[in-house]
């Protein structure tokens, strides 16, 4: 077996691989780009108190503001998310997802 055969087997099986995973991918790679995001946002749902407590006594800003920031980075960026999964107003939630970075 010469080294062009195996370079043709070897692009045949990765023709059949992109034909079986071609509707798959983009969702894939995009929630590898925001799979951060994602995690950050669920972290923030379940441990609500502990995030709020973490911002009120850094800042000391009070425990309205400490909310209202936590509240502004969780739905910032589970929104961010689904809107990119969703394919709806891509661009929109790509600049919501840098504000929520420089709000940080």
């Amino acid at each position: 077996m010469g080294q062009e055969d195996l370079m043709n087997k070897a692009e045949d099986v990765a023709d059949q691989f992109l034909r079986v995973t071609k509707q798959y991918l983009p969702h894939l790679a995009r929630l590898c780009l925001i799979s951060t995001f994602l995690e950050d946002g669920i972290r923030m749902w379940f441990q609500w108190n502990e995030q709020r407590d973490y911002i009120e006594a850094t800042w000391n800003c009070g425990y309205f503001l400490a909310t209202c920031f936590v509240l502004l980075n969780l739905l910032g960026q589970l929104g961010g998310c689904v809107l990119i999964l969703s394919r709806n107003f891509v661009q929109y939630a790509c600049f919501g997802l840098f504000g929520i970075i420089a709000l940080q």
